[in-house]
């Protein structure tokens, strides 16, 4: 059977430029694409021609280099209006639950905030205060530290810059930025994160970050249970039941289909 690859080459380069441009940190010289995707020059000037007449990518003739242009963009808010990660995550989430037999929740960051996306709640479960649409500061929820846990360090310092950035709802949320990093340090040393009583006396959580494509995180999923039906030497377990399902939403996410 033909590769898809093999069955339409410019198709894959052509993604394969907007992909790589839209990567970088800056416009890049066409030089450049070509080296890191192993194509011919000549293909790599042709094909940029091509993104540049539809607007999914922009010349700086001055630099003599290239970024991404308005249409890619508009790719990019078109993906959000249709709600993927929602659509993607509930039946996911579904099966979590039902598997488990606990509510689970979908967040994604949003500045220093998790807003939640999708909330599932197992039967016989307490309401939630991370409904659909809420918000809670990222550094105390578990879905939030599993996602901040994934920032390089400057973007950690950018979100957090002095104690006014944390925000405090109890006499327990007193943080700084190096109370954050001790708790993150925790988290990818045992690869999930976990509050305890820190959103809601009583409940715990025990999230895993979901990621994309090129590794940055989508997305959280978390299971929020009272804090007397789960021993916290259980935790581990109930985190790799987590990211299995976490993998899933990362593979249809990434359009994979196994």
């Amino acid at each position: 059977m033909t590769s898809p690859r093999a069955a339409a080459p410019a198709a894959h380069q052509i993604l394969s430029i907007v992909t790589f441009l839209s990567t970088q940190r800056g416009p890049t010289a066409a030089a450049s694409v070509a080296s890191a995707l192993g194509l011919p020059r000549s293909t790599v000037y042709r094909l940029l021609g091509v993104l540049v007449e539809h607007g999914y990518a922009i010349h700086y003739p001055e630099a003599q280099r290239y970024g991404v242009g308005i249409a890619a963009f508009e790719l990019s808010s078109g993906f959000t209006r249709q709600e993927p990660l929602a659509r993607l995550g509930a039946p996911i989430l579904a099966a979590l639950v039902d598997k488990i037999g606990e509510s689970a929740h979908l967040a994604v960051l949003n500045g220093r905030d998790v807003v939640y996306l999708v909330e599932e709640r197992a039967p016989h479960r307490p309401a939630l205060i991370t409904d659909v649409g809420v918000r809670l500061p990222s550094h105390v929820t578990a879905s939030g530290r599993a996602l901040l846990a994934t920032l390089p360090a400057a973007q950690l310092r950018a979100l957090f810059p002095n104690s006014e950035a944390f925000t405090v709802r109890t006499a327990r949320d007193a943080y700084s930025l190096r109370d954050l990093r001790a708790v993150l340090a925790r988290v990818r040393s045992n690869g999930f994160a976990a509050e305890d009583g820190d959103v809601t006396e009583g409940l715990a959580s025990v999230a895993v970050a979901v990621r994309d494509h090129s590794g940055w995180p989508a997305a959280g999923i978390a299971v929020t249970f009272a804090r007397d039906h789960i021993d916290p030497e259980r935790w581990p377990d109930l985190a790799a039941e987590i990211r299995h399902y976490a993998d899933e939403l990362s593979r249809r996410i990434r359009g994979a289909t196994a």
